[in-house]
């Protein structure tokens, strides 16, 4: 890629100690960004309830934020005032966030129609699209000398429809609809907003059986790495596509398409 023009830009990762966040992350300081590793350790799970994500400890995020020069940020985005502290802790460490980055994302089963309840449902829309709406919102009131800002929401390639996912699925379907939502709204401010939509990325959670099953299943012949999506998220960040805005870009492999 040309001069990205991405050097010194503040950048937010939201779920950025581990796996596709972190190599988001590592992809943004390749560029010379300056970034802001948000992390958060889950509690655990209600009983009958499990995590389908993981949550590594703040020792992870810590370390990766040291590595890349950047700083570590803890925050619990289900909470209502998550994204102005969030905000208010990366400028005090780094200054105006330029780059938002909303990949933390709460996954959990059983989440099938039949098996539905509004715990449930509710912790999804609050990490997946509400706590992307805050933050968008809370960085669009920030005074900004930046020519410039942007926002890259990362979504599912099967947020059209996700059986068997169903909470997890319709809260990123809402999030691709705040993305177009969003840039409407926020074209004249001169901030982008454009999302990023990943097929079944190898991540440590597919075991030898399911990686198989996912090369046969995607066109392209191999599961997704977490370098593949962050390519992507650079490049919509990036000065080469600044006249994006409002897109969906899915990074699949033909997966789902």
């Amino acid at each position: 890629m040309a001069d990205t023009r991405l050097a010194n830009q503040i950048v937010l990762v939201t779920g950025g100690s581990g796996g596709i966040g972190a190599a988001i992350a590592r992809a943004f300081s390749a560029e010379g960004a300056r970034v802001a590793v948000h992390y958060f350790t889950e509690a655990p799970p209600p009983s009958g309830v499990t995590w389908e994500h993981l949550t590594p400890a703040a020792e992870a995020a810590a370390t990766l934020a040291a590595e890349l020069g950047g700083v570590a940020v803890q925050g619990d985005l289900r909470e209502p005032d998550a994204a102005r502290h969030l905000l208010d802790e990366v400028e005090r460490q780094l200054g105006p966030v330029d780059v938002l980055v909303n990949n933390a994302a709460h996954c959990e089963s059983p989440d099938t129609i039949d098996a539905l309840d509004a715990g449930g449902l509710r912790r999804h829309y609050e990490v997946n699209a509400i706590a992307p709406a805050l933050l968008i919102s809370e960085l669009a009131r920030r005074p900004s000398t930046a020519t410039s800002r942007c926002v890259v929401n990362i979504s599912t390639d099967a947020a059209r429809a996700f059986p068997g996912q169903i909470g997890y699925g319709t809260s990123k379907a809402a999030l691709e609809g705040l993305t177009r939502g969003a840039a409407l709204d926020l074209a004249a401010a001169g901030i982008r907003v454009n999302a990023v939509a990943p097929g079944p990325v190898q991540t440590g959670w597919m075991d030898a059986d399911l990686l198989e099953h996912v090369r046969s299943i995607v066109p392209m012949g191999r599961a997704g790495e977490p370098g593949d999506i962050a390519d992507a998220v650079v490049f919509l960040a990036s000065h080469q596509a600044r006249w994006i805005t409002g897109q969906v870009l899915q990074v699949a492999g033909g997966h789902a398409l």
